[in-house]
């Protein structure tokens, strides 16, 4: 029984984990709704994501809200490129489903492949702001060759994203319910979460260790003094 409550055991451990996460994806949550901040949200979660993964984090709120007033700046500009990006392939694709004809079908390859690698970028875009301190030309190229350069991670992080979402497009009531009610709670920080543990990785291969020089190009590793890396 005495191990039962110990606070260091599986059970303590994996529930103080879900709290987090709730308290976290609430707070991503409520820093979305005024939309041009969603960057800055998104980013602020990974932020502590990142550290969750690295056994680092303190307080999940404060370093959230840490984080999002640092980049909030960076964020608001990225969000708003990878906003118009969004509506104009949307728009390119829904004009090319309209066309008849091989043209049609050509275009609309073209542009679901691009859509592809919006999708890879969108999926590193905020976890490398969150991490590294960079122009926001350089965020988004670092975030396409990051993408390209580690493929197989790029894939499997891109079905745990989407997977979930897909599910809330099967036609029963139940199911939809269920996965909004779990997105809402903490499907958005879980994903992060979840993902982070890649990133983790990925970002190792770009922080110059102790006593060596960074490699050329790489991206510049922020520190919490300055935008929000450690």
């Amino acid at each position: 029984m005495g191990r039962f409550f110990d606070m260091d055991n599986k059970f303590f451990t994996f529930m103080s984990r879900v709290s987090d996460l709730i308290i976290l994806n609430l707070l991503c949550i409520l820093c979305c709704l005024p939309i041009v901040t969603a960057g800055a949200s998104i980013t602020a979660m990974f932020y502590v994501t990142l550290k969750m993964v690295r056994n680092e984090e303190a307080y999940i709120a404060k370093s959230f809200f840490k984080s999002f007033k640092q980049n909030l700046k960076q964020s608001i500009a990225i969000h708003l490129i990878m906003l118009v990006t969004a509506a104009l392939l949307y728009f390119d694709l829904t004009i090319s489903k309209s066309m008849s004809g091989l043209p049609g079908k050509a275009l609309s390859v073209i542009f679901m492949m691009i859509m592809l690698l919006y999708v890879m970028v969108f999926i590193y875009i905020y976890p490398i702001l969150s991490k590294f301190y960079n122009s926001v030309k350089n965020t988004f190229i670092n975030a396409f060759l990051m993408a390209i350069r580690h493929l197989p991670y790029t894939l499997l992080m891109l079905v745990i994203t989407v997977l979930p979402v897909a599910i809330l497009y099967i036609p029963t009531v139940r199911v939809q319910t269920l996965m909004i009610m779990l997105f809402l709670l903490l499907g958005f920080a879980t994903i992060a979460y979840i993902n982070s543990h890649f990133f983790v990785k990925i970002f190792d291969n770009y922080i110059p260790k102790e006593n060596t020089p960074a490699e050329p190009n790489a991206p510049e590793q922020g520190n919490d003094s300055q935008v929000s890396g450690s």
